[in-house]
């Protein structure tokens, strides 16, 4: 070729060391021409790829990881190694007994593929990445995602890249948000099972309690024993009046008859009082006597019998008791149901968020003056190099090892060509 033609071989293959980077330098200034050229081409080329890179812009969020109780952390390691190797589980294992620290079991969960897998299809990354599979969405997160810990102050910075603004940070808060999720969800902290043995264990003293409450208001509808104990006071203490009332009565009553008669009005008069005070005492007593009619007045009654009461006092007791203890263990869960939710929401642990992921004002990439600029300097070196190796071909003996090698190499390669070329054809 020209460039070829115009290189002088090497004069003597024993040239001095210390000339030959004169001879280099002499060669590439002799060529400057062409390495102007290959320069320029780089730079123009590069500059229309770069132009044609979409910006990308990134948001960073930054948090303080919980302190894990000991079960919600195995449960949570155990879940992060569902999604990996044999060795990052090993690893991981080693770190539950104190070779990790919390926040790098919160780093795996962060890059584990739970989160991963909720992230792509709440913002339906398989679209947006242009990805056939689930797979190869989650690798390219992996790589526009970056996550970090702080070794001293154990903090997790999460930087998500992305080429819409609104997305990078929804996306880096959505990476805290799924954590929390995640760490809720799988909290098996002694709190939640008692908290949830007290939620059963009130919902059926609930359901005995309004059945026993229920027995008791249709034995008391029944037999109209509102309070026993209550009516039985009230009871003796009105038959107790009554009887005193009756005695009085029938003394005036014996007075009168021996001084007027038994034929007196005023006789007759006490002689009705008489009668009233002994069947209201009937009344009281046992619900009076039998009627000429067969039927009793009991059931008229608005309230037991004295002398059904003893019957009624120990099956309404019972009754009483049954619902006041229900009523007492109630109240005790009650009490403890709200203990433990408390407990509970202390127990389960939530991410606390320093710095939340804001609006990228600026494009964090591509650096285009920089790649511009690489890609020139890398096409202005390697044209340089090629200047150089052509030289020392071209200064190589005819009989030399390492050009009858290259021949040899050269030839091989054509046939290959040569011979794929034609089975395409």
């Amino acid at each position: 070729m020209h460039m070829t033609d115009q290189l002088e071989p090497i004069a003597s293959p024993q040239e001095q060391p210390d000339q030959t980077w004169v001879v280099n330098v002499a060669l590439l200034w002799g060529k400057r021409k062409f390495l102007a050229r290959v320069a320029v081409t780089a730079f123009l080329a590069s500059t229309l790829v770069v132009v044609l890179l979409p910006n990308q812009y990134e948001s960073t969020t930054r948090i303080m990881p919980p302190e894990q109780a000991g079960g919600g952390a195995a449960m949570l390691a155990a879940l992060v190694g569902r999604g990996q190797a044999a060795g990052g589980l090993s690893s991981l294992a080693g770190g539950l007994f104190g070779g990790r620290s919390n926040g790098a079991l919160f780093v795996d969960l962060l890059r584990s593929g739970t989160i991963s897998g909720h992230l792509i299809n709440r913002f339906q990354l398989q679209h947006v990445y242009g990805k056939r599979y689930v797979e190869d969405a989650a690798k390219k997160l992996a790589r526009k995602t970056t996550i970090s810990e702080d070794a001293k102050s154990g903090v997790i910075t999460i930087d998500v890249e992305d080429k819409d603004r609104g997305r990078a940070r929804d996306l880096a808060q959505a990476y805290v948000d799924e954590l929390n999720a995640l760490v809720v969800k799988v909290n098996t902290s002694s709190a939640r099972r008692e908290r949830e043995f007290i939620e059963r264990r009130m919902q059926a003293v609930d359901r005995e309690l309004q059945q026993a409450q229920v027995e008791m208001s249709d034995f008391s509808t029944k037999n109209a024993a509102i309070d026993i104990k209550e009516q039985t006071r009230a009871m003796v203490d009105a038959d107790a009046k009554i009887r005193g009332q009756l005695v009085a009565s029938e003394s005036e009553l014996d007075s009168l008859e021996q001084i007027y008669g038994s034929q007196n009005a005023r006789v007759r008069a006490a002689e009705a009082r008489v009668g009233v005070l002994r069947r209201e005492l009937s009344r009281e007593s046992d619900g009076g006597a039998m009627p000429p009619g067969g039927q009793s007045d009991e059931a008229d009654l608005p309230y037991p019998a004295l002398r059904q009461l003893p019957a009624l006092a120990v099956p309404w007791a019972n009754l009483y008791r049954r619902v006041r203890i229900e009523e007492t263990v109630y109240e005790m869960l009650s009490a403890q149901y709200e203990t433990a939710r408390i407990e509970e929401a202390k127990s389960v642990p939530t991410v606390s968020v320093i710095d939340p992921a804001g609006w990228p004002e600026r494009k964090s990439s591509p650096h285009r003056l920089i790649l511009i600029l690489v890609s020139t300097l890398l096409a202005l070196a390697a044209g340089s190099l090629s200047l150089l190796a052509q030289r020392f071909w071209l200064g190589l003996d005819e009989t030399d090892t390492r050009r009858l090698i290259g021949r040899e190499l050269g030839a091989s390669l054509a046939h290959l060509v040569t011979r794929h070329g034609g089975g395409m054809q």
